[in-house]
């Protein structure tokens, strides 16, 4: 397995968790031709949509740049491009897990916990400007976007609602 593997592995167990802490389903696409890692659907109603869902691209990142506001995180021109469009049914995000630099202390545990080191942040690009042609789009993740279970809880109640993410 290389270390990209490994990441993706890494990021989607972490996001997975935090689905299940939140009471969401997780489920992932048999082909991601769209810049869609995994679909999280809550179940039931209590809004104006029922069974509100939310696609996400998710990434992994030991080298994004935090400061006090915001990590910057270089996305790939594709995804940025397949995360920005208005006319999509199904809201999208972007979710960046950062994990230090040393494999190692990614996990930490013992018989009394299970920590993991680091976050993921999240941000949605719907409606972000087009950029001129490049390889790379740096995408700035305010920091108070933890990619948490309130967090996650918050965008499907307001896509339950009838709102953006």
């Amino acid at each position: 397995m290389t270390l990209n593997d490994q990441k993706e592995q890494f990021s989607f167990a972490y996001v997975r968790a935090v689905a299940a802490v939140s009471c969401i389903s997780v489920s992932e696409p048999t082909v991601d031709d769209d810049s869609i890692d995994l679909l999280f659907q809550r179940r039931g109603g209590g809004g104006i949509v029922r069974s509100p869902r939310v696609e996400a691209q998710v990434k992994c990142s030991e080298v994004a740049q935090l400061n006090d506001q915001h990590l910057a995180f270089p996305l790939p021109l594709k995804n940025y491009e397949e995360l920005r469009p208005t006319d999509v049914l199904v809201p999208r995000i972007l979710i960046v897990v950062t994990v230090p630099d040393n494999l190692d202390d990614w996990l930490l545990h013992s018989e009394d916990e299970l920590a993991v080191r680091r976050c993921g942040y999240w941000l949605s690009l719907r409606g972000s400007p087009q950029v001129p042609n490049g390889t790379n789009v740096t995408v700035h993740l305010p920091r108070i976007n933890h990619f948490n279970a309130p967090q996650l809880q918050a965008i499907m109640q307001r896509i339950g609602n009838g709102y953006l993410p």
